[in-house]
């Protein structure tokens, strides 16, 4: 492993710090910071050349800040002869934008899948893209990782009764069909309409039954948890019991926090993917980490084994 190097900006040192100890690697050192004119300034601390050298990167809260600074980062790596360069995104920012949905609108999505690439990324690793075909979006490798085991074996242990599994839209249904035959329990779909580009969103029926039964809502990533609360009023509304809230991405902008505080749902259970800091004082907010999947992906990346294998069953 002599030859793998693991570095972060500042977007989530904690989780690469994690990544570190689960490879037994030290964290690489680098001088990253930001000018009083905004200008963002890298410097790499340490030998990289033609090493493997992994950067974990979410593309989060402060989105754009964040984002310049891993392609900054990408380049100086470029440019120290890094002999491979991995772009890690746990959170991929922007993902939201992955289609022209609307006249005269970008596709944003696409548009950070080549400023990444002509930075100088090799090869990218995420964790549950929004949709999946922003995967074709890059012209490199992109290894896709799921947390859907980690929130299967979450729910095992909580040894729950009468489950349902809800996708909270059309769009998260095959992610939430596959945790409903993992945990062969029935599936049920809300559909929702988005009212324009405001985030609000009218729930206008359930497909499945809920009437008497636990409820576990299936998502990408929880925003401004208007979607959330909308979705737990409405399965409760249709004699849903209890609900609780799976998610990847804890994005918690805007009201989230005080949505989700006063809102019927018994627990939020989301991953590190993100930094999750005021949301750690409500005891309804369940993080998991996403440490060791992430280490053990870079793992196999490194050494030339199959991602996949990971996944199977």
């Amino acid at each position: 492993m002599d030859e793998l190097k693991v570095f972060t900006g500042n977007a989530h040192p904690e989780l690469a710090k994690s990544i570190c100890n689960y490879l037994g690697v030290p964290l690489g050192k680098a001088n990253i910071f930001q000018f009083s004119n905004e200008n963002i300034f890298v410097r790499i601390l340490e030998n990289v050349r033609q090493r493997d050298v992994f950067v974990v990167q979410p593309i989060c809260s402060p989105v754009n800040k964040n984002l310049v600074e891993l392609l900054i980062m990408i380049d100086a790596f470029k440019r120290a002869s890094a002999g491979r360069i991995t772009a890690v995104i746990p959170y991929y920012g922007y993902g939201r934008t992955d289609k022209k949905d609307q006249p005269r609108v970008p596709i944003t999505a696409r548009l950070v899948a080549d400023l990444i690439t002509t930075a100088g990324a090799g090869r990218v690793l995420t964790i549950d893209l929004h949709a999946p075909q922003i995967q074709g979006f890059f012209n490199i490798p992109v290894d896709e990782l799921t947390v859907l085991p980690i929130h299967v074996q979450y729910i095992r242990e909580k040894e729950l009764h009468n489950i349902v599994v809800v996708a909270t839209d059309v769009g998260i249904s095959k992610k939430a069909r596959d945790v409903a035959a993992q945990l062969d329990v029935p599936l049920a779909i809300i559909e929702k309409r988005r009212l324009g580009n405001s985030g609000a969103t009218e729930n206008l029926d359930i497909i499945g039954d809920v009437n008497g039964m636990t409820a576990i809502t299936i998502d990408d990533e929880i925003d401004t948890a208007g979607s959330l609360s909308g979705a737990v009023n409405t399965l409760l509304e249709h004699g849903a019991i209890d609900v609780y809230s799976c998610c990847t991405h804890p994005v918690f902008s805007g009201p989230a926090l005080q949505r989700i505080n006063s809102s019927a749902v018994k627990e939020v259970v989301v991953t590190d993917t993100i930094p999750v800091t005021n949301g750690n004082k409500l005891k309804k907010i369940v993080v998991l980490p996403v440490a060791s999947l992430l280490g053990e992906a870079i793992h196999r990346i490194h050494t030339g084994l199959s991602i996949g294998a990971m996944f199977e069953q």
